[in-house]
């Protein structure tokens, strides 16, 4: 489930505990649900037709929908996609903040974006994303800072179009690749093909911070 924080904390602050994240996320688990149900009644499709387009299974979708469960970023993405949406229409938030919006206004062939610039934010259960660089119409990467808070609903691995890579700065991870579980420390990585499926879990006490950039742009 994500939420645009209007006010994202620094570098040096961390989401909440697991157990209090979890209970501020039930809101907002429901409105995207509720969205997502809005969204798909629109076009006149089904479970599984939102399944077949995004590639999620129907059970997952049907979760999502009633609340039940979160839905990671990319994920998200895919469904606003099949679904002909904007991933901002799913916050409850102002589609005038949607990341984006001044692209038109940038060179097309870099971006600068300095330290002391609000950066956008988006909250996904037990996940941050921190938005590292503005939008660059001609640009496919999108780099992230990824703070992961310990406990939370462990999602299922998924397979979706383009790249990523991954670089643990603090703490530990559980990534699965293929099936396969493999455990980070600080100053390890991973470099994949995002159709292969995968996912990240963190399984300690304390809350991990990762690098990540993956292709396209998610906005």
């Amino acid at each position: 489930m994500f939420m645009l924080l209007n006010n994202p904390p620094t570098d040096m602050e961390v989401p909440v505990a697991a157990s209090e994240d979890r209970r501020a996320d039930e809101p907002r688990q429901e409105l995207v649900g509720a969205r997502m149900r809005e969204f798909r009644k629109e076009r006149g499709m089904t479970l599984r037709d939102l399944a077949s387009r995004s590639g999620l299974s129907i059970g997952f979708l049907s979760q999502v929908e009633r609340g039940i469960s979160t839905i990671g970023l990319v994920a998200l993405n895919s469904v606003a996609a099949a679904l002909e949406r904007g991933v901002s229409e799913f916050f409850d938030d102002s589609p005038g903040r949607q990341p984006g919006r001044d692209a038109d206004r940038l060179p097309t062939h870099f971006t600068l974006t300095r330290a002391e610039t609000a950066a956008t934010e988006y909250v996904s259960g037990a996940q941050t994303y921190r938005m590292l660089s503005a939008r660059g119409p001609s640009l496919v990467l999108e780099p992230l800072l990824v703070h992961i808070a310990p406990g939370g609903r462990r999602e299922p691995a998924y397979g979706h179009a383009g790249e990523e890579f991954a670089y643990v700065l603090s703490g530990e991870l559980l990534y699965e690749v293929d099936g396969v579980e493999h455990r980070l420390y600080p100053g390890d990585s991973v470099h994949l093909r995002s159709t292969v499926p995968h996912g990240m879990y963190n399984d300690t006490d304390q809350v991990t911070t990762v690098v990540s950039v993956v292709t396209p742009r998610l906005f």
